[in-house]
């Protein structure tokens, strides 16, 4: 009797867990920039920050910085991604062959861009849906309050933290997050 209310009671947790199951970064899939399909599961055993963009912010000159911050660590599995979004003060508001042509000739961005979303509202995009929802990405609420806020995927696709907009690249809690085994 004991041994059957045990593997009942084991069947049932492992049900509700695997029901619990949450998706990860690799789950979602994006256009680039230049409007073609980008997996995000090729990223896979790579860390990821993902950064909503605009060429018209104040935060703008974080893209420079963006930059030396993915060629410095690009060798030891990470990679940025940028998502130009023009869902604060209309500070994004090109073409994405604008955007893509502004950000190469002004900031010599070679990371990863991605096609314009929305990281907020009624049209907001699936994966900013995740990124932003603790009810689907497991561990943290963090709406996108301005241009240039940034999370922090680990190799396992699992978001892992934030940091604000104002947050630079460079900032400590960045690289920490970075250099950490």
């Amino acid at each position: 009797m004991k041994t059957t209310l045990f593997v009942l009671s084991f069947l049932a947790m492992t049900v509700m867990t695997s029901a619990q199951q949450y998706k990860t970064f690799y789950d979602f899939t994006a256009t680039s920039i230049d409007g073609r399909m980008f997996d995000l599961s090729t990223l896979k055993g790579k860390k990821v920050l993902v950064v909503n963009v605009a060429s018209r912010c104040g935060n703008t000159p974080q893209y420079a910085r963006l930059e030396e911050l993915f060629k410095k660590y690009r060798e030891k599995n990470f990679v940025v991604i940028g998502f130009p979004a023009n869902n604060f003060g209309g500070q994004e508001p090109g073409t994405n062959e604008e955007i893509k042509e502004f950000c190469t000739s002004e900031y010599h961005v070679t990371f990863p861009m991605m096609a314009k979303i929305s990281v907020k509202g009624k049209d907001i995009d699936p994966l900013y849906s995740w990124l932003t929802s603790k009810e689907l990405n497991g561990v943290l609420d963090a709406p996108v309050k301005w241009n240039f806020q940034k999370f922090m995927i680990n190799e396992q696709g699992q978001v892992v933290d934030f940091a604000t907009p104002g947050t630079k690249p460079f900032d400590e809690k960045i690289i920490t997050w970075i250099e950490k085994n």
